[in-house]
């Protein structure tokens, strides 16, 4: 079973579980930790992209969106580059360009981390609530700390004309709960 891991921090990485008879490989755990790093620490990566990781045998599977090409092959190349990584499947879409969308993603990036609530995440180097709008289509990615900062942010995102606004905000406590089944 293929280690995984949702990118919205540089010190909070996600593991989904792995059954206890099938261990993880200690080597994917390091590509892991490595890829995550790297992608976390790459300049251009943003809050209006959103990207997830993937690693079984060595082999990278970089999936999720991104808003400009160079970005997502400058991602392959640096991911390509780590030690360990035999082979970097790279999923990661483009988004369209679209000036409507830019203006959306500027909207809603003001009203999140605009407000109060989350003046303690626009701070961090990188971060963790992701705005990921396709042709007028929201969808808000990422970690927060409790299930009334989801709750807000979705609110927050709705008061604008988006055609949807999708909510796939993880709580710290679910992502623990990822990390260790027992919990």
């Amino acid at each position: 079973m293929p280690l995984r891991v949702f990118v919205v921090l540089l010190s909070l990485i996600a593991v989904m579980p792995v059954a206890a008879s099938a261990a993880p490989d200690l080597k994917d755990v390091r590509i892991l930790d490595d890829v995550t790093a790297t992608v976390n620490g790459c300049p251009h990566f943003t809050i209006f992209d959103d990207v997830s990781v993937s690693v079984e045998d060595g082999i990278v599977t970089l999936a999720g969106k991104m808003t400009m090409g160079y970005k997502r092959d400058e991602l392959q190349k640096r991911v390509a580059a780590i030690a360990g990584v035999k082979q970097v499947v790279n999923q990661l879409e483009v988004l369209p360009a679209s000036s409507n969308d830019d203006a959306l993603r500027q909207q809603l990036a003001r009203a999140i981390y605009g407000n109060a609530n989350f003046w303690s995440y626009a701070v961090m180097r990188n971060p963790p609530i992701h705005i990921i709008v396709d042709r007028n289509r929201v969808t808000l990615t990422g970690l927060v700390r409790s299930e009334t900062d989801r709750r807000l942010a979705q609110a927050l995102a709705n008061q604008f004309n988006a055609l949807s606004v999708a909510n796939e905000l993880k709580t710290d406590a679910e992502m623990r709960g990822r990390r260790d089944p027992s919990q």
